[in-house]
């Protein structure tokens, strides 16, 4: 088992161990993600990081445990997954110390160790074979993770020095200082950016699905939305493998349908976040700040909107800071309107729009595209289902509704 000889029965209870991991991937997979941000926050910083981060636990994690389920005493494979360089260039393109790399992959070994240890306890009772087998074990996991690590860490430092020959080091480094609320010159900033600061901002978040050529997509609809804006060229600073940072300087705040139209031009992979349009350099940072968190609302549910705004969504964003209780008002608070059903959807759809129009059913029969005798119906199937009537409770009702269609299966109750 990669030059280690191994006994034949000791390969197999390995082998055991391996298939017990892999059927509870998901939850040693949730261990090493909350024991890397534990140790290096910055890998939680923001949606994108986080899930390149939980791709690549994901992906070194079942890579190791395939080949000793393999029970054929090869090891795993000498290349790294392609998610652990995701993850490493995401790391240096944002200026984050490479020490931060190591802690990550030695938090996230420790994690798995202690599980594989836990298991081996389940399978073999304590003696002699027990010890042998977790001597043979830990021989290949930290072999294994020395491998990548090494490896990773050679293609950060071959991703920094590309960085640091061009002009988007120059322009990661000011928007960095910037972001961190550094003293800075804004003339100077300015001038290394290309981008005048001394004009109002709105920050963008733009991401899509991994795959091919996506930065060149997403800075395409970034170019997009500046024309729709009436903005010079866009500010652009890739963020990860599929997630682009944008900023728009203006003199006025963009108009919200222009961006709309502009988005539904793009490739319909495309979503955006769209922070609020503020002036200066404060407001370049601040803007940002506002659209990650918006960004970060919207990234767990695929099939939302494909741009929203900060200032649509600032409430429901406070009030899912904290899942588990933004989860339990909204059951509380719609009963089985709450349901995770497409009938229950349509009602709640229709319930949020109704309301949104000041109970207005035309308006709202307009913006779903059915007769407002349809409307009616469905408001008061809802309302039969809330248990009564939706303004006796209306701004609990209306946030309920704004959780249940922005963030869905994270808060909803499954049937």
């Amino acid at each position: 088992m990669a030059g280690i000889t191994v006994p034949p029965a000791v390969v197999e209870l390995v082998g055991d161990v391996a298939d017990l991991m892999l059927n509870d991937i998901d939850r040693l997979v949730a261990g090493m993600d909350a024991a890397v941000v534990e140790i290096a926050p910055v890998m939680g910083a923001d949606a994108a990081i986080a899930a390149e981060m939980s791709a690549s636990n994901r992906a070194n994690a079942v890579r190791l445990l395939t080949a000793l389920a393999r029970r054929d005493g090869r090891g795993a494979p000498a290349d790294v997954p392609p998610e652990a360089l995701d993850v490493v260039r995401t790391v240096v393109r944002r200026g984050i110390d490479l020490d931060v790399i190591f802690q990550a992959y030695r938090r996230g070994q420790n994690v798995a160790w202690q599980r594989f240890m836990a298991y081996a306890a389940q399978v073999v009772a304590p003696g002699p074979e027990l010890v042998e087998l977790l001597e043979v074990t830990s021989q290949l996991m930290f072999s294994y993770v020395d491998q990548v690590i090494g490896r990773v860490i050679a293609d950060a430092q071959h991703e920094r020095e590309e960085l640091l020959g061009g002009a988007m080091a120059r322009r990661t480094e000011t928007v960095r200082l910037i972001l961190d609320g550094a003293p800075i010159d804004r003339r100077r900033a300015s001038e290394r950016l290309g981008y005048e600061l001394d004009r109002r901002h709105t920050a963008l978040v733009l991401w899509a699905e991994p795959r091919g050529e996506i930065q060149g997509v997403l800075e395409s609809a970034a170019t997009l939305l500046a024309r729709a804006a009436r903005a010079r060229p866009p500010l652009p600073l890739p963020s990860g493998t599929a997630t682009l940072w944008a900023w728009l300087g203006t003199t006025a705040t963009p108009a919200p349908d222009a961006l709309r139209h502009a988005v539904r031009l793009a490739d319909p992979t495309v979503r955006v976040a769209v922070g609020p349009t503020q002036p200066g350099i404060t407001g370049f940072r601040r803007s940002h700040a506002a659209a990650l968190v918006v960004q970060r609302l919207l990234s767990g549910h695929p099939g939302g909107e494909r741009i929203a705004f900060h200032r649509d969504l600032e409430v429901t964003a406070l009030a899912a800071q904290n899942q588990d209780q933004a989860a339990e008002f909204v059951v509380t608070t719609l009963g089985p309107l709450a349901a995770d059903t497409p009938g229950a959807a349509r009602l709640r759809e229709t319930l949020r729009v109704f309301l949104d129009e000041a109970e207005n059913a035309p308006r709202a029969g307009i913006r779903l595209h059915t007769h407002r005798n349809t409307v009616l119906q469905r408001v008061a199937r809802a309302t039969e289902l809330l248990g009564h009537h939706p303004g006796e409770r209306r701004l609990a009702v209306e946030l309920a509704l704004e959780l249940a269609h922005h963030i869905g299966l994270r808060v909803l109750a499954r049937p």
